[in-house]
């Protein structure tokens, strides 16, 4: 994430240092808005985000196992600047769900009078084979953004450096195939435990992004703690994936 967001910036930098050496040194005229038609390019309106998922800050009862993954979707405007069209401000609206499978681990989101949040060990007694937690959260994204052909960002690398502030909808587990200590399972079926007792119910998420046309990469990190200040360790929702955009 930090390798990705230091990319951006330097991109960021640079090209502020060549437009000024384009301008007070060799004459040329500076590309602006009006010099240029933005009428059909593609402003990345729809993006969806496909990912790998995890949290900074585990302890080591968070026994996470497999690939845990995430899903995103987003529609959003983009608004370019008229001293500079390569750049761009793009906002919007969207939705974030998070999967983080557990091994072994029962993740206590619904037990009432707990005053912290227990991830308790099942590795000796009855537990689930497959068992994730659930985190769903409704998004407004607001990016800076670079185009370097301005006019077609379908033919276009481009890059954007910007934050996300959440609301969580949902937070549960889902748990799937009953089995015992050894192993063998003992009972075919689905337990759903659902609660946001323990989960601030905001969050802001800082972002990166390169992308060239409609595909690219992403990463992203929770800057604000996932559990609420005494229910919990302070961890911190991480995500590295492929964006797709266009529209």
């Amino acid at each position: 994430m930090k390798k990705l967001v230091s990319m951006v910036l330097l991109v960021f930098l640079g090209h502020a240092v060549f437009a000024q050496v384009d301008t007070t040194q060799t004459g040329k005229k500076k590309m602006t808005y009006a010099s240029l038609n933005l009428k059909n390019r593609a402003n990345d309106h729809f993006m969806i985000e496909l990912s790998y998922d995890n949290w900074i800050g585990k302890t080591d009862s968070m026994v996470t196992t497999g690939l845990c993954r995430g899903f995103a979707f987003y529609f959003m405007y983009d608004f370019p600047f008229k001293s500079d069209p390569h750049f761009s401000v793009g906002g919007g609206i969207g939705v974030d769900a998070s999967n983080i499978y557990f091994d072994k681990t029962d993740v206590g989101v619904a037990i009432a009078g707990n005053q912290t949040l227990a991830f308790r060990n099942t590795a000796n007694t009855d537990h689930f084979k497959k068992y994730k937690l659930v985190l769903t959260n409704l998004e407004v994204p607001l990016e800076l953004r670079y185009a370097f052909n301005p006019e077609n960002t379908n033919k276009s690398w481009k890059i954007a450096l910007g934050f996300k502030a959440g609301v969580l909808m949902s937070a549960y587990t889902k748990g799937k195939t009953l089995e015992n200590a050894a192993g063998q399972v003992t009972n075919q079926y689905i337990e759903k435990q659902s609660s946001k007792q323990f989960f601030n119910g905001g969050r802001i998420v800082g972002t990166a992004r390169v992308s060239y046309g409609w595909i690219g990469v992403f990463g992203q990190l929770q800057l604000t703690p996932l559990i609420k200040n005494g229910a919990g360790p302070t961890v911190n929702p991480y995500s590295i994936g492929i964006v797709l955009s266009g529209l």
